[in-house]
């Protein structure tokens, strides 16, 4: 097992410095100077000139680069081209809010998702199966800012149920986080369903059928915790995507 790991992690370095060499491009690659968008539209050559020295612009690419591994080893995110906080401290700010939306979106998603794709593979091919497809392909499908736009419409400005703006209590959190939870909730289903699909047909759940075991003892205890393993996975990727995202 050690030596496994050993590989694996050396493994990763080499990709990890491939990835840092990508990022590192794609930030350079982008449009427009750091020191004039810093130094603002008034500002003289001389001005943008310092800011440019300060920040390591007018060094050799290589130079930059072993630089930017650094602080990226350090955590050093250097400051924020638009009002010249550090980055880390702009993020520190941030990120509770955008986690705290995140998990309660992800749990939305898993709430509606994992017993919509159950009730679907369990109704396989019955008229309940192709509505819950039709609601996972509408909720992949649909703008989330459109749905954001009609909940708080219908919850907040005529029925006055939820709050439409502000996050100081858990009301402020329902309606955003069904908003992002829904394409979620639409793949979570998805993937629950083609899983549970996949162990119903196998061998030891016709064994259990055979012995008369409960339909509900089946579902629950034989199919569903082993088709649960790729919805896990989907649910990680989901969270990441809704982490970026929040």
């Amino acid at each position: 097992m050690l030596p496994y790991l050993a590989k694996r992690i050396m493994l990763a370095f080499p990709v990890l410095l491939g990835v840092s060499v990508v990022v590192f491009v794609m930030i350079r690659l982008i449009p427009g100077d750091p020191a004039e968008l810093m130094a603002g539209q008034a500002a003289t050559e001389e001005v943008v000139r310092g800011i440019r020295e300060s920040l390591g612009l007018d060094r050799p690419v290589i130079v930059q680069y072993a630089v930017f591994l650094r602080n990226t080893l350090r955590a050093d995110l250097g400051k924020s081209l638009f009002n010249g906080a550090p980055v880390t401290e702009e993020l520190a700010q941030r990120l509770p809010r955008t986690a705290r939306l995140a998990l309660a979106s992800i749990v939305v998603a898993i709430l509606i998702g994992v017993p919509a794709g159950i009730l679907s593979a369990t109704r396989h091919l019955s008229w309940v199966d192709s509505a819950v497809m039709v609601l996972a392909l509408a909720g992949v499908s649909m703008p989330i800012f459109w749905l954001g736009l009609n909940l708080i419409l219908v919850f907040a400005v005529r029925l006055h149920w939820l709050p439409a703006i502000g996050h100081e209590t858990w009301k402020h959190l329902i309606l955003p986080s069904f908003t992002l939870g829904a394409a979620s909730a639409a793949i979570i289903a998805r993937m629950t369903r083609s899983a549970m699909l996949e162990v119903l047909r196998q061998d030891y759940v016709r064994t259990a059928r055979a012995k008369g075991v409960a339909e509900q003892t089946v579902i629950g205890r034989h199919a569903l915790r082993n088709a649960l393993i790729p919805v896990v996975t989907v649910v990680g990727l989901q969270l990441g995507t809704l982490l970026s995202g929040a």
